[in-house]
């Protein structure tokens, strides 16, 4: 077990998934940014056989939020496939808040077996 799981003791929190979402992705949109300008010349690039018309600095800012987007969607389907089974079906409410009929609910009033 490391330090860290230890520290926080094993939960991952909705931050720390944007986190390992988003970082990772910004880093990768940044290098495929990088190495699709070094092989292709925005002024050169065109869209159904027409002219883009944008300048530089936009169709890089466009193309790097582009690869980002895709990146990020990548580390969120990685996030979401490795979850047990257990952090899918928990239910987010206690035992006594939980609607009627729910098979896991306890009654305030209820006796202990």
């Amino acid at each position: 077990m490391s330090s860290s799981f230890a520290i926080h003791g094993g939960r991952n929190t909705i931050g720390r998934r944007l986190i390992w979402v988003f970082w990772p992705a910004f880093i990768m949109g940044g290098l495929m940014t990088a190495i699709f300008f070094t092989l292709v010349e925005p002024e050169e690039m065109g869209f159904f056989g027409h002219s883009i018309g944008l300048d530089r600095t936009a169709v890089y800012s466009i193309a790097f939020f582009a690869f980002w987007a895709f990146a990020a969607g990548s580390s969120a389907l990685t996030c979401l496939l490795q979850q047990s089974p257990f952090e899918i079906n928990r239910c987010p409410l206690v035992p006594v808040e939980r609607p009627p009929g729910c098979p896991k609910r306890e009654e305030p009033d209820g006796c202990c077996d």
